[in-house]
């Protein structure tokens, strides 16, 4: 290992990830029973593996010279791409969507002793089977993930040798497994194409309640299509919200409907405008073609919201391969007029306004990604946990009394539709183009039916 001594930290740290699979294959007690290993994940831990010398002075050589980044100690969110280190990926970074993400990822440090560790908690993870994975499929792509797993260390500011376990769970167990399916499902949307022809972007739908981290879950997948060649969009139902006037206008037509007093259920939507840019989205199909995506400041009118200028619009560039599109209410389906009723008589014209949804956005998405959880309640702490974040940040958000007024709205079709769409799924959905991930109040996935 002395030839290494030379290596520039960036250099051992590139090593230490490109090819640490080298160092996995040099352990024949291990890479040759890789089929194996995963029956030992009954006992209490995969110790008796030992790393190869050479995966051991490797990682020595990384952990001692590699570049410093800043571990976030706020425990509600993260300072962005800040460090000197991260400067190879600023690029990338520019074009994604900004804004505050917000995780509850705990501060305390855990080494990551070898791969083997990480390959069995990967093996772990609640996510394998909903998404095809095996753990021969991990052992022969260990090296991808180790990848994966050091780009989002760098995305998120993280030391990739000291990660906690909530940490390489929010990694390991959620988005690099979430990602590895999009790409399958990209692989299978391109495969209905013949040579030379135009593919269209595939729009993934990402449906899950507000604050339950599915705006994070984007941000990181977006920087990982990003990293590995795909050119990628991202878009929100918030960015097709009414304008200030709209949201104005809405409200007198609607005089005592708390539900379409502000901005949030179906009717606040500006739902042509929907139409015209995922129809734009999905004809960005060549080399040269560009359009800007349309973005909301929720942070405008104290709060309450207005679409953001179109100068601060970012803009995304043909061929598109794939198209991010989440929101709290997408799949939402219209119900029998008596069962809105029977949870809040207001929901009658949310539940109205609902029919003309599936035409505006519903029928652009091919694959859906639907987050459950298991009581809507949890959205008001996740919310105020947001909210506070922006006030933090300067940024002038909802007090904790509008924060409960805000949530309050958005409640009633919680209560009226998620169980239909965690049952059914969103109109027109293909049951094998659709991954039900449950989460718990950590916003981690669970093992669920």
């Amino acid at each position: 290992m002395a030839a290494f001594t030379m290596l520039t930290p960036w250099q051992a740290t590139s090593l230490h990830y490109y090819n640490i699979n080298i160092c996995h294959y040099q352990n024949q007690n291990v890479y040759n029973n890789a089929k194996t290993i995963h029956k030992a994940k009954s006992s209490s831990s995969l110790l008796s593996y030992h790393p190869s010398p050479a995966f051991s002075s490797l990682s020595t050589l990384a952990k001692s010279n590699m570049p410093s980044t800043n571990f976030s100690t706020s425990g509600s969110k993260y300072s962005w791409l800040q460090d000197n280190s991260m400067h190879h990926d600023a690029s990338i970074v520019s074009g994604l969507r900004r804004g505050p993400i917000y995780s509850v990822f705990p501060t305390k440090r855990a080494e990551v002793s070898s791969v083997l560790d990480l390959y069995e908690f990967i093996c772990s993870g609640p996510l394998m089977d909903k998404v095809g994975l095996t753990p021969e499929k991990i052992a022969e792509s260990i090296d991808k993930w180790l990848f994966y797993g050091s780009k989002l260390c760098r995305l998120f500011q993280l030391n990739e040798l000291y990660l906690t376990i909530p940490q390489k769970a929010r990694f390991y167990h959620y988005y690099i497994p979430v990602f590895e399916w999009c790409e399958e499902q990209i692989s299978q949307h391109s495969s209905k194409f013949k040579d030379g022809e135009e593919i269209p972007p595939l729009v993934i739908g990402f449906s899950a309640p507000q604050g339950c981290g599915k705006t994070t879950l984007v941000f990181a997948l977006d920087y990982l299509f990003r990293i590995t060649g795909r050119k990628s969009a991202t878009l929100s139902i918030d960015d097709f919200y009414l304008t200030a006037e709209g949201q104005a206008k809405l409200r007198e037509e609607n005089p005592g409907n708390a539900l379409l007093e502000l901005r949030g259920n179906a009717g606040s939507h500006d739902l042509p405008f929907s139409v015209e840019t995922l129809t734009a989205l999905s004809n960005l199909t060549k080399e040269g073609m560009k359009m800007k995506l349309p973005r909301y400041d929720k942070s405008a009118y104290n709060g309450r919201g207005d679409r953001a200028d179109p100068s601060v619009w970012p803009e995304v560039e043909g061929p598109l391969t794939v198209v991010l599109f989440e929101g709290w209410m997408l799949g939402f389906k219209p119900l029998p007029t008596e069962n809105v009723k029977d949870v809040d008589p207001q929901l009658e014209m949310v539940n109205k306004n609902l029919e003309a949804y599936y035409n505006a956005w519903d029928k652009f998405i091919k694959v859906w990604i639907v987050i459950k959880i298991q009581d809507p309640s949890c959205v008001y702490q996740w919310r105020l946990q947001a909210e506070i974040a922006m006030r933090e940040a300067g940024k002038p958000g909802m007090s904790d009394e509008e924060v409960k007024d805000f949530v309050s709205r958005y409640l009633p079709a919680y209560k009226a539709y998620l169980p239909t769409l965690y049952s059914e799924g969103p109109s027109g959905s293909d049951p094998k183009r659709l991954l039900l991930i449950e989460i718990d109040e950590g916003r981690n996935p669970i093992l669920c039916d």
